[in-house]
C-alpha cells in the first residue's frame, strides 16, 4: 500500500535483488520452517477463497510470533556463511558517508535551521542560528539522547511558533506511525505538560503564537481523521475538534499558507480534494470551505497577494493546469486559467515567490523547471543536459527572496543542493553529497535512457546505470527495480550504497512502468484498478528486452520492489517464474482480495479508488485474478527474499507470513525462499541512520554470494 513520505520509501529502494539456482554450500543443511495450516474460507460474491493461514494475523497469538522467529533463525543460519562479508559491505558503505555532516542552513522567521551529525552517531541534531550563521547554536532536539533506551525512534513534525519561543513536533517510538504530539518552551529549554497521543506528527501555529492546530488518527484504521484546536496550558482532553472527515476514503490534514495568512485543513482521496480556509489572526473562528468536494475534481491551492493559485484537472485538463481565483471568491465557477491544460506536459506543483512564480512540470518523463516573473516581463527554463536525471524544488520557505533552492541528482552524479538567483540566472552549487573513500570517480560510470516495447505495443522508458567498460554480452548481473502505483513517479537517484553493486559489476536500472506518472496523468490511469495489470506486463516486458539487447540473461537477472512495488514482485513472480535469478519483495502488499475486503485494516478505504472496491463484483474478480497471494500455484519460482517489520501500519507483516508460507507449500522447486522479520520495526525499517545500512548489507551479501561473489 501507499507510503507517506517519499523519502522513507527511496531508502529501501536503494537495494538489491536476489538469488540463484546454484544455492550455496550450506543451502540443503537447515530445514525450512513449517506452520499449521487452518482452513478458513472467506466467501464473497458467491465465490469462496480457501485461506490456511489466515490465523496469522494473530500478532497477539504466541504461535504467531514463534513462527516469525523461526523464519528468522532459518534465515540467519541459511546465510551464516555471509555474515562476515554483511560486516565488511556494511563497513564499506558506511565509509563513504561523512558521519559528521550537516544540512545546509535554510532561513525562517530570522533564524538559520540546521540539521546536523556527529560522528559514530545514529540520529540527527536539530539547530538554529539568531540572524546570522555566525551567531551561537541553539540546540532544538538531539535525537541522539532522546532516543537512549528505544529499539524504535522517529522525531519528526518540527513547527515552531510564530514568535519563535515554542515548538512543537511528533514522537513515534514503536514504527507503528501513531505519534505523540510535544510542546517545548524554547526559551526556559522544558517541555510543557501538554501530551497529544494518536496523531500524524505534524502541527500549525496560529499567529497568536498560543493555538495549534493538529490531525488525529483513527486508533484501529489509522486514518488520519480529525482536525482539533489546542490553546497552550490547557488540557489536550478539551481540545476542540474542528473538522471530522466522516468520507472513509478520504485523509485529513492541515498547514498554513506560505504567505502565513491562512490555515488550511485539507482533505483528499485518490480522486479528488477538498480544502477549508481560515485567517491565521482568527484561530477561533470557523473554517470556510474552498471550493465543495467532487468526485474526480482534483485541486491545490497556493496563496499569492489577492489571490488563490490552482494547480486542478478541472475541465478535463488531464495533465492538470494552474487557474487563480480571488480570495474572497473561492468556487470553482471563479477560477480562471493561469496556464492551460497541455497534453503533452503534467504540471506537478508550483513554487511561490513575491517577484517569480516556478512551475515544475514533466515533459516526455524528464523533469523541467520553468520560471516566470509575475509582470511577464521575464520567463525561461532551467537548463538540464541528459535524461537520467531528478531536479526539483527544495525549502523554499522565505516569500521575499530571488533565489530558488532545489536539489539536482543523476544516476552518475551525487545529490546536489543548488541556489538559483532567478533574477540574474547564476547558480551556486552549496552543496554536492560527498563520496568518501576516494574511489569515487563520477567518469567512471555511464548512465542512459532506453526503450522497451509493451505487449500492447506500449514504448516503456528504463532509466540505467553501470560502470563504464562494460561488455553486453549477456553476463552481467542486472538488478531492475520497480514500483508502479499512485502515481508516484521514482526518478533517476544517485545512491552511494548502489556503488557496492556497481563496483562489483551489476547494472541497475529502473523500469518507468505504467502507474506511475513518469510519462504523464495517462500514465498512471493506464496502470490503476481495472488496468492494474499494466504494470506487472509493462515490468516483464522491460526485464525481456534488457535481455533480449544483452545486457544481461535469465540466470544474472534480478529483480526488487518495495510495498506496493512488492504486489508487483508478486505478481510477476506468478506470471513470469523464470524470467528471473532472484527477487527482493520487501515489505509487500501481496493480499490484496482479503486486505482489501477488510475496512478496518489501516489505510483499505482511501484505496478503493487505486485498486478498485471488490465490493464491487467486477473489481473482486480482477484483484483476485492478480493478487499474489491467491495465484500462488504448483510451479517453480525463482529465489525470492522477503523482509517486513513486526508494527509495520501499511502493509500488515501477516501478508508476506502468509505468502511465504503459501509459497513454502506450493511451490516445486529448490530455490532459496527467505522471510526476515524486524521485531521491533515498521515499514520503513529501522530508525537509526546506519543501522538502516546493516538492512542494506543483508540485501547486498545475499545476492552477491548467490552471483559466487565474496569480496
Amino acid at each position: 500500500m501507499k507510503t507517506s513520505t517519499l523519502l522513507s520509501l527511496l531508502s529501501i529502494i536503494l537495494i538489491l535483488g536476489c538469488n540463484d539456482v546454484n544455492t550455496s554450500h550450506t543451502a540443503m543443511k537447515h530445514t525450512p520452517p513449517t506452520v499449521e495450516k487452518i482452513t478458513k474460507n472467506i466467501e464473497k460474491h458467491g465465490d469462496v477463497r480457501t485461506d490456511d493461514y489466515y490465523w496469522l494475523n494473530e500478532k497477539e497469538n504466541p504461535e504467531v510470533i514463534d513462527y516469525l522467529e523461526r523464519e528468522n533463525d532459518y534465515y540467519q543460519k541459511m546465510t551464516a556463511h555471509t555474515k562476515d562479508f554483511q560486516k565488511e559491505l556494511f563497513q564499506e558503505m558506511k565509509a563513504r558517508i561523512k558521519e559528521d555532516d550537516a544540512s545546509l542552513p535554510y532561513k525562517l522567521n530570522g533564524y538559520y535551521y540546521i540539521t546536523r551529525f556527529e560522528k559514530g552517531k545514529d540520529y540527527p541534531i536539530y539547530t538554529r542560528k539568531k540572524d546570522s550563521l555566525e551567531a551561537q547554536e541553539e540546540i532544538l532536539f538531539d535525537v541522539n539522547q532522546m532516543a537512549k533506551g528505544y529499539s524504535y525512534y522517529n522525531l519528526r513534525g518540527i513547527s515552531v511558533s510564530p514568535d519563535n519561543t515554542m515548538v512543537s513536533f511528533g514522537v513515534d517510538t514503536l514504527s507503528r506511525r501513531k505519534y505523540t504530539i510535544y510542546i517545548k518552551n524554547l526559551v526556559t529549554g522544558k517541555l510543557m505538560q501538554e501530551v497529544i497521543p494518536l496523531t500524524t506528527g505534524g502541527s500549525t501555529w496560529a499567529n497568536d503564537n498560543k493555538t495549534i492546530f493538529y490531525s488525529k488518527k483513527d486508533e484501529q484504521t489509522l486514518r488520519s481523521n480529525q482536525i482539533f484546536r489546542h490553546t497552550l496550558g490547557q488540557d489536550p482532553a478539551d481540545d476542540v475538534n474542528v473538522f471530522t472527515e466522516e468520507d472513509e476514503t478520504f485523509n485529513t490534514y492541515v498547514y498554513k499558507t506560505k504567505s502565513k495568512k491562512y490555515i488550511v485543513i485539507g482533505s483528499t482521496s485518490t480522486l479528488s480534494s477538498e480544502y477549508q480556509i481560515l485567517d491565521a489572526n482568527t484561530p477561533n473562528q470557523k473554517f470556510k470551505i474552498f471550493q465543495p468536494r467532487e468526485r474526480a475534481l482534483e485541486y491545490s491551492i497556493a496563496h499569492y497577494k489577492e489571490n488563490f493559485y490552482i494547480v486542478t484537472n478541472k475541465d478535463g485538463a488531464t495533465n492538470f493546469k494552474l487557474m487563480k481565483t480571488p480570495e474572497d471568491k473561492t468556487s470553482k465557477d471563479n477560477w480562471v486559467d493561469e496556464i492551460a491544460h497541455r497534453d503533452d506536459v503534467l504540471l506537478e506543483d508550483i513554487e511561490i515567490f513575491k517577484d517569480y512564480l516556478v512551475i515544475e512540470e514533466r515533459t516526455n518523463g524528464l523533469n523541467q523547471m520553468h520560471i516566470k516573473r509575475w509582470d511577464n516581463t521575464k520567463q525561461y527554463f532551467l537548463p538540464f543536459d541528459n535524461e537520467t536525471y531528478r531536479a526539483s524544488a527544495m525549502s523554499n520557505p522565505e516569500f521575499d527572496s530571488q533565489t530558488l533552492r532545489y536539489g539536482y541528482a543523476s544516476l552518475t552524479t551525487p545529490s546536489s543542493i543548488i541556489d538559483f538567483n532567478m533574477d540574474t540566472q547564476e547558480k551556486t552549487v552549496l552543496k554536492q553529497t560527498e563520496v568518501l573513500g576516494g574511489t569515487f570517480d563520477k567518469d567512471n560510470y555511464e548512465s542512459k535512457r532506453i526503450w522497451a516495447t509493451a505487449q500492447d505495443g506500449t514504448k516503456v522508458p528504463i532509466s540505467m546505470v553501470y560502470k563504464k567498460g562494460m561488455k553486453m554480452d549477456g553476463t552481467n548481473p542486472f538488478l531492475m527495480y520497480g514500483y508502479g502505483s499512485y502515481g508516484a513517479t521514482i526518478d533517476p537517484y544517485f545512491s552511494t550504497t548502489r556503488l557496492s553493486l556497481l563496483d562489483r559489476g551489476f547494472i541497475f536500472a529502473i523500469a518507468h512502468i505504467r502507474g506511475g506518472q513518469y510519462l504523464g496523468r495517462s500514465w498512471y490511469e493506464d496502470g490503476k484498478l481495472l488496468k492494474k495489470k499494466n504494470t506487472f506486463t509493462d515490468f516483464i516486458d522491460a526485464s525481456k528486452h534488457v535481455i533480449a539487447e544483452g545486457y544481461t540473461s535469465t540466470e544474472h537477472l534480478y529483480a526488487q520492489g518495495g510495498s506496493a512495488g512488492g504486489l508487483l514482485m508478486g505478481a510477476v513472480v506468478n506470471l513470469a517464474p523464470t524470467l528471473y535469478n532472484g527477487v527482493i519483495a520487501s515489505v509487500p502488499f501481496v493480499d490484496v482480495v482479503t486486505t482489501m475486503l477488510d475496512d478496518t485494516i489501516p489505510l483499505t478505504t482511501g484505496e478503493y479508488d487505486e485498486w478498485g472496491n471488490p465490493n464491487d463484483e467486477q473489481y473482486y474478480q480482477y484483484m483476485k485474478s492478480y493478487s499474489p497471494y491467491d495465484n500462488v500455484k504448483a510451479q517453480n519460482y525463482p529465489n525470492i527474499f522477503v523482509t517486513t517489520g513486526l508494527h509495520d501500519s501499511q502493509v500488515q507483516y501477516f501478508e508476506p507470513a502468509k505468502w511465504v508460507a503459501r509459497l513454502r507449500e506450493l511451490k516445486t522447486d529448490e530455490n532459496l525462499l527467505f522471510l526476515d522479520t524486524n521485531m521491533d520495526a515498521g515499514h520503513g525499517g529501522a530508525s537509526g541512520r546506519f543501522e538502516a545500512l546493516k538492512e542494506v548489507a543483508k540485501d547486498y551479501a545475499f545476492l552477491l554470494d548467490l552471483e559466487h561473489i565474496s569480496k
